[in-house]
């Protein structure tokens, strides 16, 4: 045993010295808490990847750590009783609930778990179910250490396993030759010491997996040697380093990624690559050959990210962006994030006029920042990912293609990509339904999506129409800087808030910020504004019999008429948001009032010359968290064009089916 254990020790010792020599060429980003040398062998018949992993972890706390958890994410797929399936309905990402019938199952097994003692562990393997009772569930599982790990060292293991790949059904399998390879491999949960985010004591987080959440990992390096057969295209996160012929028909590709929470990759025979280059990245495209033709509107779109992303938050980071086509009867996995690495979605024909592959391609890029950079908890707080990547997502579309062409931009048919995500929350049939501030999977149906990304980039926008676009950038580019390669939380975010909006808006809005996130985040309710009435009085002169002598209006000299008039406002909703109040009157002049937005009903009066024609409720639209703008405003004007009126109501109506249609996460 003395001998195997040395023997063990100096493999570990040889394959961490050559991995990390190689990664020290590169600036060092992140902690690096845990890291990584794979080998992978796919076999395309029986759908199975052979693994071969050397984990290096090291403890970042100040706690002797006794046990290990790990993410088993493929066991998702296993049956149709995991956790993952039922609270998916068998409907996730376009499977309908029949198909488990034919449905090609996957999981993933560890063979071996070989500690730097030369002790195999595997043996100690038990699930455990963190987040329910469900004892089907295989996603987490837990593995006592011989050797507990001491404050700042760290244990080396040596891990085989396979992967058995399922039809893609949500993010990762296989389609015919089509592979998407994501998830696929044993993965430590975060070590969260007292202090980090919410933890008050040192523990492991390692949720299931869950139909509607997505990842929480360390930053690490990634050495990765992945075998095909030949004549079948590679792509992966991180950057290609060689290539080997092995002689028996198979290839060996080896990338290498640093400071990144995640590795995907993907393979196919049918792939054609395009590159391009955006100024020091490599960009990568990997297209169906019918898709060949939306190659320039990938790049296009990339670029377009790139630019907005590093003017406005940071400079990206890596060296390579790669984006896959999946085919039509991949699309399970079209629309998904991972570092370095994202899949978009087209279908044959897809005129330019509308730009889904755009909105995917920036949105899913969008990731790299919000997933990548700032790796947020997504189990816990899924909206610090998919809503700000949102918001962004509607600011650079709409920034490259017109506010109001951005999705969509036929001549007389258009609408832009903030508005419609503003409409996958105020379109919900209940937007009161739940608060964005939740563990994913505990959103009720059809709540997480509406809520963890359209609710959230509304009342980020909302706040940019409070504060202002120069405070709002500042606020996001401090968010970045103070908190990349970190794992920021909610509580992170409202401080920088408070910290910039003290600063640079005095107390406009108060104390801080709280209320706002009390409202927006915390609550459920909803913010609705009505102008209720305009009213227009003749002031006339008193007539009848008088006592005492009473002041009369005199109006003779200037022959002009004088009205008392007002306007009168209601709050439908909860929500408390301070609002403007534009009043015209009917010589053109215009006043623009201030109201708290507190009192149930406002009313603002006038004694004036000239009539009130119309007045608006927030003319500038910065509360799109309102839930109903129609009732905004109002007119004394007569309505010119009624068939106008009902093609906006149409066009609302259209413009939610259209969001929920061309969804994607």
């Amino acid at each position: 045993m003395k001998k195997n254990s040395l023997l063990l020790k100096g493999i570990f010792l040889l394959v961490s010295v050559v991995f990390f020599v190689v990664a020290a060429r590169a600036e060092k980003l992140s902690p690096r808490y845990t890291n990584y040398k794979i080998k992978a062998k796919l076999n395309p018949e029986t759908k199975i990847v052979n693994g071969e992993m050397w984990l290096t972890w090291k403890n970042p706390s100040t706690d002797t750590v006794a046990t290990m958890q790990f993410h088993m994410y493929l066991n998702a797929f296993k049956n149709t009783e995991s956790t993952f399936y039922k609270e998916s309905g068998g409907q996730l990402r376009g499977m309908s609930k029949n198909d488990n019938d034919s449905l090609t199952w996957g999981y993933v097994d560890v063979l071996s778990m070989i500690d730097d003692s030369g002790v195999d562990l595997a043996s100690e393997i038990k699930f455990i179910h963190p987040d329910d009772d469900n004892i089907y569930d295989q996603t987490v599982i837990e593995v006592p250490l011989n050797r507990p790990v001491l404050p700042g060292d760290s244990i080396h293991l040596h891990i085989n396993f396979v992967s058995k790949l399922p039809e893609i059904f949500a993010r990762s399998g296989y389609s015919g030759n089509y592979f998407l390879v994501a998830q696929w491999f044993p993965k430590p949960g975060v070590y969260e010491p007292a202090g980090m985010r919410y933890a008050t004591k040192g523990q492991w987080n390692c949720h299931q997996y869950h139909g509607h959440s997505e990842f929480y990992a360390n930053f690490s390096n990634y050495d990765v040697e992945i075998t095909v057969p030949e004549g079948y295209v590679v792509g992966s996160t991180g950057a290609l380093q060689n290539v080997k012929d092995n002689g028996d028909s198979t290839v060996t590709q080896i990338y290498f990624a640093n400071d990144v929470v995640d590795f995907a990759w993907t393979t196919s025979p049918r792939f054609e690559v395009v590159e391009d280059m955006w100024n020091d990245v490599k960009i990568m495209v990997y297209l169906q050959p019918e898709h060949r033709q939306f190659a320039a509107r990938y790049i296009s779109s990339l670029k377009i990210a790139l630019e907005y992303f590093s003017k406005h938050l940071g400079k990206y980071p890596y060296s390579t962006i790669t984006v896959v086509d999946p085919p039509i009867s991949g699309s399970g996995s079209g629309g998904m994030e991972y570092p370095t690495f994202i899949t978009g979605g087209s279908v044959w024909g897809l005129p330019d006029e509308v730009r889904i592959i755009e909105m995917v391609t920036i949105h899913e890029f969008g990731h790299n920042y919000f997933m990548g950079i700032l790796a947020s908890n997504e189990f816990e707080e899924a909206f610090i990912d998919e809503g700000f990547n949102t918001y962004y997502e509607g600011r650079i579309m709409d920034a490259a293609y017109g506010d109001s062409t951005s999705f969509i931009g036929f001549r007389y048919f258009y609408f832009g990509d903030r508005a419609m995500q503003r409409l996958g929350y105020t379109g919900m049939k209940n937007p009161k339904i739940a608060e964005v501030y939740r563990y994913a999977w505990q959103f009720p149906h059809g709540g997480y999506s509406s809520l963890s990304y359209n609710k959230t980039a509304t009342w980020l926008m909302t706040l940019e129409g409070l504060v202002g676009i120069e405070t709002m950038d500042e606020i996001m580019k401090i968010f970045y800087d103070r908190w990349k390669f970190k794992h920021p939380c909610a509580r992170d975010f409202i401080e920088i808030v408070n910290e910039v909006v003290t600063k640079n808006l005095g107390d406009k809005y108060g104390e801080n910020m709280n209320w706002f996130f009390d409202e927006v985040l915390y609550g459920s309710d909803v913010c609705d504004y009505k102008l209720a009435s305009i009213k227009n009085k003749r002031v006339r002169k008193p007539k009848g019999l008088f006592d005492t002598i009473v002041e009369k209006p005199d109006t003779s000299a200037t022959g002009k008429k004088l009205y008392e008039s007002k306007v009168i406002l209601h709050r439908l909703g909860e929500v408390i948001m301070p609002v403007e109040v534009l009043v015209h009157f009917d010589n053109g002049d215009e006043v623009l009032e201030h109201w708290d937005g507190k009192e149930r009903t406002k009313e603002f009066s006038y004694k004036r010359s000239e009539k009130i024609m119309w007045a608006q409720i927030d003319p500038s639209e910065k509360i799109k968290i309102d839930v109903n703008m129609l009732n905004n405003g109002m007119t004394l004007e007569p309505e010119r064009n009624v068939a106008r009126k009902y093609m906006v109501r149409f066009l609302f109506v259209l413009q939610s089916i259209i969001q929920t249609l061309f969804f994607f996460a």
